[in-house]
Formats: structure tokens, C-alpha cells, sequence
């Protein structure tokens, strides 16, 4: 048994207008998202580099949680204790802790991969309640506009939407206006979760190295992994 903090209103830190919750743990982002409903929206150095209007108003309208190092390294500057909480792992907490009782609705992936995450999930969890599943590619504004119908219609408790950033957040803040539930944005989770995509071994993750790891794997990154330079700078001039 964990105890539960939904009754616990954490700090939330201004990062360059994202602002972000500072959660002790996973389960007091799971008890508190639960309360409360909402999109549940990973930040990183990434998602605070590339914030516009937009995705600000997203995140500072739901519950932004730190998922990367460098989010961590910044609240923490600013003076809240907060902890990195991956997303690809806290999707899973939410499953463990709730496949018994409430529906699940699962969207997102190449369809293969989506196929293969719904299999394994009824697989891990036999008790578990998904009223309905999507792949990651909708047939333009009219596919998009039959799945936000059918979450509304089938009413999950939560919904889980893997498409990557900013694509997902925009798509569940839609989804949200039409039925309140937890939804979280899960990026590239499924192609780990079923094994198309090898994430980092411990030792990298654990010394907050999973970027340096994705791009010896994947070298075409480096543009992105140039915005971490300008970050760090960020975090050494204290310029949040």
C-alpha cells in the first residue's frame, strides 16, 4: 500500500513560462492525476526549449510532471525538490495500479506495433478493461474527429495517446473538452514497451545519460541534442 497524496498540493515551478509540478514520486503524480483529471504532460529540456503559446497553455493548464534530467535539474534550481519521472515507465504504475478497476483506451504507434501493445497488455493484465484502441495514424481531420467521437462515446477512465510531441498533447486537450478523464502522452513508449525500440540500459539511465545513448544509436539527432547546449548554458546563467 502507498499512501496517498491527492490531497497534497505540490510546488509548481515557472521554467520560461512551463510551468511544472514538482512530485515527490510517481504515486503522488498518479493519486494527484487522479483526483483531478487532466492531461498529464511530460516535461523536458526539449518540450521547454520549443514551448509555444500553444503547448504552454497545455501544460500550464494540466499537470506538466518532470520527465527528463534536465527538467529536474531546473526546478530544483528554482528551489522544489522534484524527482525524474519517465513516462515510458508511468504509464505502466497507472496500468498496475488501476487495471482492475477502471477502462482503459489505448492510441497510437504504427499499426503493427499498436496491434502488439494491446496483445501484450491483455496479456500482463487479463482483468484489464480497454473499451477501445486506435494506431497512431488517423485518416486527416475527419479520422481525428471519429476518434475524439468514440473516447467521448465509450468513455474511458483513462486514455493513453502515443504520437510524439506536440501531436498528442493537442489531440487529447481536444479530446479532454468532450470527456474528462487521466490522459497521458506516451511519445515513442509502445515501440519500447514492445521491444521494436531498445531503450537505454539502466547504467545510462541511471546517470542521466539516455540522450547521449539515443544518439550514439541514432546519430541523425544530433540537431536536436544541439538545443541541450543552449539549455545547459540556460541552467548555468540561472536565466529561467
Amino acid at each position: 500500500m502507498h499512501n496517498n497524496h491527492s490531497d497534497i498540493e505540490p510546488k509548481r515551478v515557472d521554467l520560461r513560462g512551463v510551468k511544472v509540478y514538482a512530485f515527490p514520486d510517481r504515486d503522488a503524480l498518479i493519486d494527484y492525476a487522479d483526483a483531478r483529471k487532466g492531461l498529464v504532460v511530460a516535461v523536458n529540456a526539449e518540450k521547454i526549449l520549443n514551448a509555444n503559446d500553444l503547448t504552454r497553455s497545455i501544460i500550464n493548464n494540466n499537470i506538466g510532471y518532470t520527465d527528463g534530467s534536465g527538467a529536474v535539474m531546473a526546478v530544483r534550481q528554482k528551489g522544489a525538490d522534484a524527482v525524474k519521472i519517465a513516462g515510458c515507465e508511468l504509464w505502466l504504475s497507472i496500468i498496475d495500479r488501476f487495471h482492475g478497476s477502471k477502462s482503459f483506451y489505448i492510441i497510437g504507434a504504427k499499426p503493427k506495433v499498436h496491434e502488439a501493445t494491446v496483445a501484450k497488455l491483455r496479456t500482463l493484465y487479463p482483468d484489464i478493461n480497454i473499451v477501445g484502441s486506435h494506431h497512431g495514424y488517423l485518416d486527416g481531420e475527419a479520422g481525428r474527429q471519429a476518434l475524439i467521437d468514440d473516447v467521448a462515446d465509450k468513455k474511458p477512465d483513462v486514455v493513453f495517446v502515443a504520437m510524439g510531441s506536440p501531436t498528442q498533447e493537442l489531440l487529447m486537450a481536444d479530446m479532454f473538452k468532450r470527456h474528462k478523464a487521466i490522459y497521458q502522452g506516451l511519445g515513442g513508449s509502445f515501440d519500447v514497451f514492445t521491444g521494436t525500440v531498445q531503450r537505454a540500459p539502466k547504467w545510462w539511465i541511471d546517470h542521466n545519460l539516455e540522450f547521449a545513448y539515443r544518439l550514439i544509436k541514432q546519430p541523425k539527432r544530433i540537431k536536436r541534442n544541439i538545443k541541450y547546449v543552449v539549455y545547459a548554458w540556460w541552467l548555468l546563467t540561472h536565466n529561467f
